[in-house]
């Protein structure tokens, strides 16, 4: 039986009965780069690939807390960025661990390094882990120019604090998109069979990579791998859920918007209009990350 008071999600046209909804993929950026755009696509070509177009939306912790409560979402993992530099790291990762500080009981924080940047890499991981943050990401093996073996002295560190990683990917075939990148099932796989003892959580479905389950050793390899809906509905169609729930089990799928590129409710009523048993959705929309991220329901 799923607990708690259930209740109707404000919100155009949203219903759904919930005790908790958690977004596991959300991203805010401070009011420097909004009013700042120009800069920083000068700055970063991963940014640049991904807002370098005027329509592509960017948010504030306070846009996202806003959304939050008009579509019925308790919390979020607010995630950083691929940054490519150092410095943009540092500087993203205040507002990050900032904006955690300010909301405390909604926000979940994840940082970001550049793995080249080794020693103050490791010494930025340490300053986040003391402000808050549960993980690093969104990584992103292409625009930052990293492998498993890049990663080593990174992997020490989440091993000692117990982080999560999670790393942006992106499906082979299907139609391009800005910042789709190539963190393919390939990439992903090498990375989580070179760790597998640290917990994984892959963007965006995997890009696919639940469906190679079907290969045993896959399977095996993907114990400890988790897969979030970012933009699913970009990306799929809304029969996803149930396979990859067949795949690899339900509970292994975290609900994520991705916004501010979707709104939280499209998602949710996506979520909630699918033929799923209550508990299925409980799982996918707070179970599964409450079980993560240590997180009691309220």
């Amino acid at each position: 039986m799923l607990q708690g008071v259930y209740w109707l999600a404000r919100g155009e046209g949203a219903c759904y009965n919930r005790a908790m909804v958690i977004d596991f993929h959300a991203h805010v950026f401070s009011p420097q780069i909004m009013e700042n755009r120009d800069r920083y696509i000068e700055r970063d070509p991963c940014f640049a690939s991904l807002y370098s177009s005027p329509k592509a939306k960017l948010a504030t912790v306070e846009d996202l807390i806003e959304s939050m409560d008009r579509e019925g979402v308790d919390v979020a993992v607010i995630l950083n960025g691929g940054w490519t530099t150092h410095e943009l790291c540092v500087e993203t990762n205040n507002y990050i661990l900032e904006s955690v500080a300010r909301y405390p009981k909604r926000l979940v924080g994840f940082c970001t390094v550049q793995p080249h940047s080794v020693k103050p890499a490791v010494a930025e991981i340490e300053r986040c882990v003391r402000g808050g943050a549960k993980g690093l990401g969104e990584m992103r093996p292409d625009t930052q120019s990293f492998d498993a073996e890049t990663l080593v002295p990174i992997i020490e560190v989440i091993r000692e604090h117990n982080l999560i990683l999670l790393t942006h990917a992106s499906e082979p075939v299907g139609h391009q998109y800005a910042g789709k990148g190539n963190v393919t099932p390939e990439r992903l796989y090498a990375l989580i069979t070179a760790y597998p003892e640290i917990t994984h959580v892959c963007a965006h479905w995997g890009g696919g990579l639940p469906f190679y389950a079907l290969i045993p050793e896959v399977k095996e390899a993907l114990e400890n791998v988790f897969f979030d809906s970012a933009a699913s509905t970009f990306l799929y169609v809304p029969e996803v859920y149930h396979r990859v729930s067949e795949l690899v089990g339900v509970d292994r799928i975290l609900f994520g918007s991705d916004y501010p590129l979707l709104p939280q409710g499209r998602l949710l009523r996506e979520i909630n209009s699918l033929d799923l048993a209550a508990e299925t959705k409980e799982q996918i929309l707070s179970g599964n990350a409450r079980r993560l991220l240590g997180i009691a329901e309220g």
